[in-house]
Formats: structure tokens, sequence, C-alpha cells
């Protein structure tokens, strides 16, 4: 698969981030009449430690030296998650062609879309590629001050994590609570902790731990993603180790999340599910008041050495 005559490619430099939000942010608008992306969250993704621009990262320019497209292809934990903005279906070829062979191995290649976008989909397909899932960007706005739940009998809260000790617990409860689900787990202990310093949108102090007889059994990982954007809070992550599920611990994190974000002024806070998720998630979320606001659709297939 060759680009189209006159059209060059190049690799992906940190600097490039504004441009790709830039485009991106016309490209979702449309569809959506908001931008998916923040400035600041692709710029947080391009510059995480965990993807290599120089091979992982690929720009393509038109005859005019105009850009007309960009992919990433960042490999996490048996997957790799490529994200690919372009208006033309011989450029997104190109470029998912690219994502595909960047290694020698047999991986499940897989990219987001949303529900609203009909030309990626339409080259996905033709490329073999099938919707194994879908992720729902879950939203509820304030209308004024939240009141802080209660804190549950026998749980102690914890705000923060500013040390190592409180870090690695945070990270403990991560791995626990998604062992049964290899694709979401966190990455090792101090390649996550270098991801999240990374980030200009993100603070330790936005990690909330909640301990039951002196042991960390849940916690929320929020960030600033979307303040630029939507003047909402997000939650990153939310985990409840499977001993502790079943306390209402996520309802209370969540509601806790929610009246920090109103206390500091958000319009709301924002979180994204996977619809396959083995554990009644989205009920959850829908339970506190969460409603969908965007769907985007996982395609994948399996990429083999070539």
């Amino acid at each position: 698969m060759s680009l189209p005559a006159g059209y060059t490619s190049r690799p992906m430099v940190l600097e490039d981030a504004s441009l790709i939000a830039d485009r991106s942010a016309a490209y979702t608008s449309a569809l959506l009449g908001f931008p998916k992306h923040s400035p600041e969250d692709v710029a947080n993704y391009l510059r995480d430690p965990g993807i290599n621009l120089t091979t992982d990262g690929w720009v393509v320019l038109d005859p005019d030296g105009q850009f007309a497209g960009s992919a990433t292809a960042v490999t996490t934990n048996s997957h790799v998650n490529v994200d690919i903005l372009s208006d033309h279906p011989a450029v997104l070829h190109w470029l998912l062609t690219q994502a595909e062979h960047r290694t020698g191995d047999e991986v499940v290649v897989r990219v987001g879309v949303i529900r609203q976008d009909q030309l990626l989909p339409n080259v996905l397909a033709e490329r073999g590629f099938v919707v194994g899932t879908s992720v729902q960007r879950m939203r509820i706005g304030f209308d004024g001050a939240v009141a802080a739940p209660a804190v549950p009998d026998g749980v102690v809260l914890r705000r923060g994590a500013p040390d190592e000790a409180s870090r690695r617990a945070a990270h403990g409860v991560l791995v626990e609570a998604f062992k049964e689900q290899p694709g979401a787990l966190p990455r090792p202990f101090e390649e996550w902790v270098e991801s999240r310093e990374s980030r200009s949108t993100f603070d330790w102090s936005q990690v909330t731990i909640v301990e039951l007889d002196g042991q960390p059994v849940g916690v929320t990982e929020c960030n600033d993603n979307f303040v630029s954007t939507d003047n909402c809070g997000y939650v990153g992550r939310l985990a409840v180790v499977p001993a502790a599920r079943g306390r209402g611990l996520a309802k209370f994190l969540l509601r806790t999340a929610f009246a920090t974000d109103a206390a500091a002024g958000r319009d709301g806070t924002i979180l994204h599910v996977d619809s396959s998720n083995p554990t009644p998630a989205v009920a959850l979320y829908t339970g506190v008041g969460m409603r969908p606001d965007l769907i985007s659709d996982i395609w994948q297939r399996t990429s083999r050495p070539v």
C-alpha cells in the first residue's frame, strides 16, 4: 500500500501535538458538535513514556506540505492500540499498514471509532476488521454544590498518593481489581508512575484510596483531561478489589469524585467504560446518574507477521 502521488510521510514528533489536536478537534466537532480530545489530552498521550514517536508515530503531508493524516500504534499488554486521523481513504489505508507492520509478532490490533464516523469504518471493514466491543463516554452534570457522601462504616478514606508506599497501594488495588481483565491491567509499577508524572493534567493529590481493616481495597485515579474543553473532572480509573465488592465502595468513590469536582467549580464529571466489562460497571454508572454522551466502537483484527 503506497501513499497517493505527491504525498509524503515523516515520523511524528512531540511538537505535532497542537497540530494533531487542532485537526482532531475539527474532524470530531464536525461529527459530534464538540471535540473528542482536549489539546492537553493529545499532548499527554504523545508525551507518554510508553510511546516511541520515532517508530510508533507517523504524519502524512499532502503535495502542498499540509497535514493529511496521522497515526500512532502503542502496544498495551497483548494489543496494539491504533489512534488514526485522516479524511482521505488512501491515507488511512497507508497509516493502518504502517501500524499493523510495526511488530513482527501476532497481535490484536484495535482501533477506536466514534459511531458518527462513516469513513474509517468502511476502510477498516475492507481490511478485515470487525467490531469487538464498544466504549461509552459517560457524563454527569451538576446544577450546583454536590454533598460529599458519608464515609461507610469501617472504611478509611485516604486522599492523595504523595509517597511511594501510597502509590504502590493504589497500583496494587488496580492489579488485583483487573487481574481477570488482562487488557485492562496497569503497567508495571515504575512505568505506571512514570506515565502519570509525564501528564500535565495529573497530580498525585487526585488519587483517592479506601481501606478496610487496614488494607487498601478501592481507588480512583482522576485528572483534568476534560477541564479545558468541557470544564469537567475525569475519573481515569475506578477499581475495587473482588473481595470488597458489594459494599457500595464504588458508588462511594464515584460520589466522592462528583463532590470534589463540583467543589472545584466543574460542570460535571466524565469517565469511560467498556461495554463488555465483566463487572456491572455500566449499571453502576447509570445508577449514580451518569449518561453516555459519546460511544466509540472498537474495531479489531489479528495481525500476523508478514
